[in-house]
């Protein structure tokens, strides 16, 4: 198939060498002109994915022109790996195109701000006449560092139509990169985007000190928050215990390449958040993600503690220590309420 791949961070970048390996013609977008020609001087993502070459198959460009039709007459797949609060600008300025017969595969993980849409939705209303079964989302456990050198990897392609999830787990299956289907978008959306403002809460934990316990209680009453605005917006329970949910929970929430439990452990070390960001390199999708998430929560009238004590923590410099015994002497509650 022809690919074009937007977004040239190290998602991106570990997306479009995978598809180019599975011998699609690819071609790799990357937001910043300067950025661009640094990849194809160095073939190599030196900022995001050091180490690993970028086969010289591989058309990268700024060019939107060339994104769309440099490698090859149109694409039969646009990825979608920018940040998703990028997602729509992105796309605006590929709406010259008619891209109605273009399958959209959105990897970013995240709830619009101020909207509050899902990152399908964002598609559907930034690419005119797009229709929902001509979009997926491929989310699961997965840090493209991983990825990247080939380890065991299993994640889940999800389309309100089949045969569009049968088409991108074709595209995208490798020995060492396993992608199973599902027909729950919201969610598979709504799981993959939350589990991060949980990452950002587990990491709170570990800067304070709490241990083993406190994280294992991010986990599962998060997961529960997760399922319980999933359920609300119409997804099935099943879909939170796996890949898109518990799977993606627990590796985002331990995990040492997770940028959001970082931002949080450095959170719960005292330090602003304004401070933190300014030092990443990558964006942290939770903590805009928390912002959405908050606001939607208390739209749908959906019950979401641990979520708003991140957001007090972030956006309201609530000291961690305060948030968390608030959370803890909340009134007694039944577990499966």
């Amino acid at each position: 198939m022809n690919i074009t791949v937007l977004g040239a961070g190290s998602w991106g970048t570990t997306l479009a060498i995978l598809l180019s390996e599975n011998q699609h013609a690819v071609s790799l977008w990357a937001h910043r002109e300067e950025f661009s020609q640094t990849l194809n001087a160095d073939r190599e993502n030196k900022r995001y994915l050091k180490g690993i070459p970028i086969p010289h198959s591989i058309l990268i460009t700024h060019s939107p022109d060339e994104a769309i039709s440099g490698a090859f007459p149109k694409p039969d797949v646009i990825v979608t790996a920018t940040p998703s609060q990028a997602v729509r600008e992105t796309l605006l300025q590929f709406q010259k195109f008619n891209l109605k017969e273009s399958v959209f595969v959105n990897v970013a993980k995240g709830i619009e701000v101020h909207s509050g849409l899902r990152m399908s939705e964002v598609i559907q209303s930034a690419v005119a006449d797009l229709h929902p079964e001509q979009i997926a989302v491929l989310y699961g456990p997965s840090h493209a560092e991983e990825v990247s050198q080939k380890r065991p990897t299993t994640v889940v392609a999800a389309s309100s139509e089949q045969a569009t999830s049968e088409l991108v787990q074709s595209a995208f299956m490798t020995p060492m990169f396993r992608v199973y289907v599902n027909s729950d978008v919201v969610g598979v959306e709504i799981a993959g985007s939350v589990k991060n403002v949980m990452a950002i809460a587990a990491g709170i934990a570990d800067g304070v000190g709490y241990g083993d316990n406190a994280k294992a209680a991010i986990i599962t009453r998060g997961l529960a928050e997760i399922a319980r605005l999933g359920v609300r917006l119409g997804a099935n329970p099943l879909t939170f215990s796996g890949l898109a949910g518990i799977g993606d929970l627990v590796v985002t929430c331990a995990s040492r390449h997770s940028r959001n439990r970082y931002v949080g452990e450095q959170i719960g070390k005292g330090r602003k958040l304004s401070e933190i960001i300014s030092e990443m390199v990558m964006v942290a999708e939770g903590v805009s993600t928390t912002k959405a998430v908050s606001e939607l929560a208390q739209k749908l009238g959906v019950e979401m503690p641990i979520t708003q004590a991140v957001f007090d923590m972030l956006f309201e410099n609530k000291p961690a220590r305060h948030a968390v015994f608030e959370l803890m002497t909340r009134d007694p509650k039944d577990e499966m309420l």
